[in-house]
């Protein structure tokens, strides 16, 4: 396995921040008044909400860049799979948030299927699943503290 670039790790991680802070506030509420609360979409529920609409469409995108890497046939399945995430997630933005994120957090699975199927296929480099198997386990674990709080 080739080493995760440290650019990427630290950009990756840092991308947890508002994940990390949103199931935080949960949990601890008291925390809401810290950092991003200038309004009440910055905490809670609505952060992770918003923020993973944000995020899976943001990595629904780096499958067209899979798309652009393959072969013709090939890649017309990365070029409609790359699109039906930010499709689902638009659905997403209309829903109250706890059922939002059960859809969110089928959004990130599926994302983290296809992402292996690209690997599979040559078109990502060999740090690709072990960093998105870190930043996905993290991201699923905030959303699903949204659900159990």
């Amino acid at each position: 396995m080739t080493r995760i670039p440290t650019p990427a790790l630290i950009l990756g991680l840092a991308g947890l921040i508002p994940f990390v802070y949103g199931a935080i506030s949960l949990v601890f509420p008291a925390t809401a008044s810290l950092g991003f609360a200038w309004s009440p979409n910055h905490t809670g529920l609505a952060l992770l909400q918003i923020y993973g609409i944000v995020i899976l469409c943001f990595m629904a995108g780096v499958i067209w860049g899979f798309a652009a890497k393959a072969a013709p046939g090939q890649a017309a399945l990365f070029y409609v799979l790359s699109v039906i995430p930010a499709i689902f997630v638009f659905l997403t933005a209309f829903a109250d948030p706890r059922p939002s994120l059960v859809m969110l957090i089928g959004g990130f699975l599926a994302l983290l299927a296809i992402d292996a199927t690209a690997a599979r296929a040559g078109l990502a480099p060999d740090w690709w699943m072990p960093l998105r198997l870190l930043l996905t386990t993290v991201v699923v674990a905030c959303l699903a503290t949204g659900l159990l709080t």
